[in-house]
């Protein structure tokens, strides 16, 4: 694919930088399918007939949805909360309050977008009663990305959305499938650990499970993770290579080192 597309959101741990790599990683195949799919890059930018993109975040796939379903209306609303009357601090609080208290999905939605737009760092984090918790990001004048929510949509015309727990996918795979599993990276050490993307967290449990689930697959599947001790053991029985990627969850560029991001490739079984 030769013009690379965006992703409409702001994504910590998003692979726009990597799509190519990962293209060439993943075998051809009829449907992608996504278990941890976040901002979607790797969907924006590869070329499968069909898609599966799971999330547990329910705000996330019901966004995305509803931008498939009525793109035009959503960035009509979408648009008003990017004007400058929105872009304060005492607003931008009573908007997230406003978010983490309504139930009104398409509401939610909006707001969402609002949130990962004008909130700090392009984060999505929780507090463990579930409440939206990213601080303001002060930023002089937060981007609209109505082409970006445009081109998502149209391509959305291939896509099935579904927000479930990532063991559910490996469940009806077809042998013409493949997966490519994106999921909460291992910390590199004790204090990097960020578990909050959702309420339940993704333990070292979850990193074993689904590295035995990829392991026992009918359809192939492609991982990515931080290469450590504990990655290379896990993915021990893939095909694993690794690439230097640097890091850009930090605030301060000058912490923003290489690390080794490893991928890990179970065929399909015969």
């Amino acid at each position: 694919m030769n013009e690379k597309n965006r992703a409409f959101l702001k994504w910590a741990g998003g692979k726009y930088k990597l799509t190519e790599q990962i293209n060439e990683r993943l075998p051809k195949a009829k449907r992608l399918i996504e278990p941890f799919v976040g901002a979607g890059s790797v969907f924006l930018n590869s070329d499968f007939e069909e898609y599966v993109l799971n999330d547990i975040n329910p705000d996330l796939i019901e966004m995305y949805r509803i931008i498939k379903r009525k793109p035009k209306q959503f960035i009509q609303d979408a648009k008003v909360y990017f004007q400058d009357e929105f872009n304060k601090e005492e607003v931008y609080y009573k908007l997230r309050s406003e978010f983490n208290k309504s139930d009104d999905i398409y509401l939610r939605s909006l707001l969402f977008l609002y949130l990962n737009r004008h909130g700090y760092n392009g984060l999505c984090r929780y507090n463990k009663s579930g409440g939206f918790n990213v601080p303001f990001g002060r930023y002089k004048k937060p981007y609209f990305p109505e082409t970006e929510l445009l081109f998502f949509a149209e391509k959305a015309k291939k896509a099935t959305f579904t927000c479930k727990p990532y063991q559910k996918l490996f469940l009806y795979l077809r042998d013409t499938d493949v997966l490519y599993c994106d999921p909460p990276y291992v910390p590199l050490s004790k204090s990097a650990s960020f578990t909050s993307y959702a309420t339940q967290g993704f333990t070292l449990d979850d990193q074993a499970q689904l590295a035995k689930l990829a392991r026992e697959s009918k359809a192939a599947v492609l991982l990515s993770n931080h290469d450590t001790t504990l990655t290379q053991e896990l993915y021990r029985e893939a095909h694993c290579d690794k690439i230097s990627v640097s890091r850009t969850i930090s605030s301060k560029s000058s912490d923003r080192k290489p690390v080794a991001e490893l991928f890990a490739f179970f065929p399909a079984k015969k």
